[in-house]
């Protein structure tokens, strides 16, 4: 049997510029809750899914922080993420290279620990349609980053690409990423 390669990316930073408006839309979501946290602690959690985010954004403010708060804060994030839209490029080269994997054959997919509402702003900053291409978001399943296993459901009966006789390659852009990717079948 022969091994076809596959590649796993990353979207947030790894194809598309969109680090810093992520850490702008959160400082809004934040501000928005009365919540005082400064711009480069939360620099430093991008990556980290909400959830992981909100749980962090506890120990280190000490507020309690309701499910009901959560998740206006992610809304809230959702949008002011979008109002940026406009903001977000794809990183040198990452149309290029995803075409030129396309053109030779050779299958990619994209995995996000963020959500559909936000990862569609990227997307169409790539010019990738999810109706074509897999793509894999928060929406999608139970745990995200830096779950690794957890970014590949069973997708129309499909196993995740480490039980497949696939040789698979993982890119991304953050720690959260590659601690996850030392932990799975594939690596950084």
């Amino acid at each position: 049997m022969r091994i076809k390669p596959v590649f796993l990316f990353d979207l947030d930073g790894t194809l598309v510029d969109s680090v810093y408006q992520h850490v702008l839309a959160w400082k809004d979501a934040l501000d928005a809750e009365d919540i005082d946290l400064s711009v480069w602690r939360i620099h430093r959690k991008i990556g980290m899914s909400g959830g992981l985010f909100t749980n962090q954004l506890l120990r280190e403010t000490g507020l309690e922080i309701s499910a009901e708060r959560v998740e206006r804060l992610r809304q809230g994030h959702a949008a002011a993420y979008q109002r940026q839209a406009g903001r977000v490029r794809p990183l040198p080269g990452a149309r290029e290279l995803l075409a030129w994997l396309t053109d030779a054959g050779i299958s990619w997919a994209i995995a996000t620990s963020g959500r559909m509402e936000t990862a569609a702003v990227n997307l169409a900053a790539l010019g990738v349609d999810p109706q074509r291409i897999p793509v894999v978001t928060r929406d999608q399943v139970k745990y995200a980053s830096p779950i690794p296993t957890s970014s590949w459901p069973r997708r129309n009966g499909s196993a995740h690409p480490s039980r497949r006789r696939w040789s698979s390659a993982t890119a991304s852009g953050t720690c959260w990423r590659r601690f996850a990717a030392g932990r799975s079948a594939s690596g950084c």
